[in-house]
């Protein structure tokens, strides 16, 4: 389990909880544990992060996975800094004040994306709420930047809300990433305990908006479980994507990043999270991933292929 203490800048990474009473840790069920990254390809993909000065989802949220995919040259890229305006109860990526952005970063991202030779990429980054555009243009420039050094390559993001940034979602959508994927995280109940900074409603109309302005965008939204929410909620959260025209669907385990931040609730079985595949997919939804270890950008590539097959498919193309 992490600690609030950033052990390479020895900086607090979450400062607001600091102060909060420890939760109860659950002890992890056989089906959720991992090994510990080794291997080779894991270690060529760390140096070329690392030698660029990127940083990574993978690592920055403690990703479950980070060893399986970096072994395969998947990592998922954060821009616009580490440091994220929210506090959301959930995540471990550090909070604070943001620094100033890295204007070379779209060009070392693009060259990232050459070396790593990926066919597929995901650009998540941090809330930037202290940015007018919540870094909306950043993201078109890392778009830019991949698509004139590696054309071939399809682009999946993974966006924040953008909350009171007008514009800003539609700056991103006209970029024209491949895949648009924003969150919702949990079921409308949770938000003020475990997304306090976000608005539920808001996060489903954003991606009911990139299939209003650009309906050939896939659109791809997640949720956690684990978390005290009911079958029946998870259900209704489907419903309203699928209101929403959104394509694709993840569902994954919550695990928590240190005993300041929200407690597992339960850990939810393999057979439960096989049982909402099979709801989701009779809903309507075009791809889904459900499994304890399921991630945003976990299998992105391969998860790619088969939701545009899906498509062409549905087109009878």
């Amino acid at each position: 389990m992490a600690t609030l203490l950033d052990i390479n800048s020895n900086r607090v990474r979450h400062p607001e909880k600091a102060n909060k009473p420890d939760t109860e840790v659950l002890r992890k069920p056989k089906w959720i544990r991992v090994k510990a990254p080794t291997s080779k390809g894991y270690a060529e993909t760390r140096k070329i992060v690392k030698d660029k000065g990127l940083v990574t989802v993978c690592e920055e949220a403690a990703c479950p996975n980070i060893g399986e995919c970096w072994e395969k040259s998947h990592a998922t890229f954060m821009i616009l800094g580490e440091i994220c305006t929210r506090a959301c109860a959930f995540c471990n990526v550090s909070t604070g004040l943001p620094q100033a952005l890295d204007a070379d970063e779209p060009q070392k991202i693009a060259e990232a994306v050459v070396e790593m030779k990926l066919k597929h990429v995901v650009i998540t980054s941090v809330d930037r709420d202290d940015l007018a555009d919540g870094g909306a243009q950043h993201f078109v420039e890392v778009i830019e930047a991949i698509r004139a050094s590696s054309p071939r390559t399809t682009i999946e993001i993974l966006t924040p809300d953008f909350l009171r940034k007008n514009g800003a979602t539609e700056t991103v959508i006209d970029a024209r990433p491949d895949v648009f994927n924003h969150n919702l995280e949990t079921v409308p109940r949770l938000y003020l305990k475990i997304r306090p900074g976000a608005r539920y409603f808001h996060s489903l109309r954003l991606l009911q908006k990139v299939k209003e302005r650009d309906p050939s965008q896939f659109t791809k939204s997640g949720l956690m479980v684990g978390l005290g929410e009911t079958k029946e909620e998870i259900m209704q959260v489907m419903d309203d994507m699928r209101s929403a025209g959104i394509d694709f669907l993840t569902i994954g385990q919550y695990l928590q990043p240190t005993r300041k931040h929200a407690k597992v609730d339960r850990f939810v079985t393999p057979e439960e999270f096989k049982s909402y595949e099979t709801i989701a997919r009779a809903k309507g939804f075009l791809m889904v991933s459900s499994s304890p270890l399921t991630r945003s950008s976990y299998h992105a590539d391969s998860d790619f292929a088969q939701l545009r097959a899906a498509r062409d498919a549905q087109l009878g193309l």
